[in-house]
């Protein structure tokens, strides 16, 4: 009766694993993996894509959310000269003071502010947007999703760790206008077969022709999706490239420091029994 007890814990858990409900298909759905400029140890920005994305932003993005951690000089990484981030400052409007008569006032924007949220508070949020928006400037670090075993594996030898902007560009595409069949969605929500739950409060932003390119890139949903989740990308991790140069430096000195070590040591020991 004892060695059968073994026996009937392992049928136990197996039978428990087949029986636990499973995920559906759409929870189970992971991003495709995409190409960037930026991933891999050598990985650099594309400057064109970045202000492409830039350009998404204003156009349809900053109506929502606001990027609380770049300022406007920020954008000379993009490329952008400094006449022209003077520009873009002052289209906006910031709220400034107390002046002299202990009031706040709004002023148009320089290069020193950041750009500012398109609500007054986390309330106002709420009320307009059935929720509060998450700020821009985190999103491509904080959005990611579990690529499970062995793969998170290769991603470490790899040094992949561009989950956060797979799983933007497919949440931008992943809106259907008809759920599967047996799910509801909620009025006020959308269907997002990326999304976790899949009812998300953000209504679908973009679609083809939505926003103009002056440098003859497509004007598709596919393009608007990967070069704002670019942007993005650069938003949360503006120094990303000096990252990975001084890191590239730092792994060369060390393997210098650990061979003169080496014969060092040989050296010191030679005559030693």
């Amino acid at each position: 009766m004892l060695g059968q007890i073994p026996a009937l814990v392992l049928a136990g858990t197996i039978a428990l694993i087949a029986t636990a409900a499973p995920l559906s298909a759409a929870e189970q759905l992971q991003p495709p993996r995409q190409y960037w400029s930026f991933s891999g140890p050598f990985g650099k920005y594309d400057r064109a894509q970045l202000q492409r994305g830039f350009k998404v932003y204003r156009e349809v993005c900053q109506a929502c959310h606001g990027m609380d951690l770049v300022a406007f000089r920020n954008l000379a990484d993009l490329g952008y000269s400094e006449a022209q981030i003077k520009a873009i400052a002052a289209e906006y409007k910031i709220k400034d003071g107390p002046n002299d008569q202990g009031e706040m006032f709004e002023r148009p924007g320089r290069p020193a502010d950041r750009f500012p949220r398109p609500w007054a508070n986390e309330n106002a949020a709420r009320a307009q947007y059935n929720g509060v928006p998450p700020d821009f400037s985190v999103l491509a670090k904080a959005r990611t999703y579990e690529r499970g075993f062995p793969w998170f594996v290769f991603d470490m030898v790899t040094q992949y760790q561009e989950q956060g902007v797979d799983y933007i560009t497919a949440l931008l595409m992943g809106y259907e206008d008809n759920p599967p069949p047996g799910v509801t969605i909620a009025d006020g929500l959308s269907y997002n077969k990326y999304f976790p739950g899949n009812a998300i409060a953000m209504p679908k932003p973009m679609e083809d022709g939505r926003v103009t390119y002056d440098d003859g890139a497509p004007q598709t949903l596919a393009q608007y999706a990967k070069d704002v989740a670019a942007f993005m990308m650069w938003a949360a991790e503006p120094h990303m490239e000096a990252r990975k140069r001084i890191g590239f430096q730092v792994m060369i000195y060390l393997i210098v420091f650990a061979a003169l070590l080496y014969f060092t040591k040989k050296r010191v020991w030679a005559n030693v029994h």
